[in-house]
């Protein structure tokens, strides 16, 4: 698949914060200086990237304008929650208590892959809100009205 990220994956959050990344990914993730970028996502998750995929993003988000509210928050988060981390031996990093506060979570979390880069939800957290938008009946979401399987 050439450096992208797919599939859901199942870890476990020990009790010091650790999460071991999953062996199939981590050689990807930790590439080019064995740094993974870790960050806020509005919607309550938290975002992991390879340090070389994440510089785009960065660059795009310095560029939000400083005096518009809204673009203020997503800045606060995206980079102000950044962690630059590199795996132990074991491929473990250490989620910040910040970060566990920020996206709740506990024990059971779930990596999903969506191209270039993770989301890392709680599993009970992410279980929910899957629920609720799968039963909020509400169409098709804008720009996806076309789509089919």
């Amino acid at each position: 698949m050439g450096g992208t990220f797919h599939g859901a994956t199942v870890i476990t959050l020990d009790a010091k914060g650790r999460v071991a990344l999953p062996t199939r990914h981590r050689d990807a993730l930790a590439k080019d200086g064995g740094e993974v970028v870790l960050t806020a996502h509005p919607d309550g998750c938290v975002l992991m990237y390879p340090r070389d995929a994440w510089e785009p993003v960065r660059a795009q988000v310095e560029k939000f304008p400083s005096f518009n509210p809204q673009t203020s928050a997503w800045k606060r988060l995206l980079l102000g929650f950044e962690e630059h981390l590199s795996p132990d031996a074991s491929g473990r990093i250490l989620v910040s208590p910040a970060l566990r506060r920020h996206a709740k979570l506990e024990r059971e979390l779930t990596m999903y892959g969506l191209g270039h880069y993770f989301e890392l939800w709680d599993s009970s957290v992410w279980g929910a809100k899957l629920e609720q938008a799968l039963s909020s009946g509400g169409g098709v979401p804008p720009g996806m009205e076309n789509f089919s399987l």
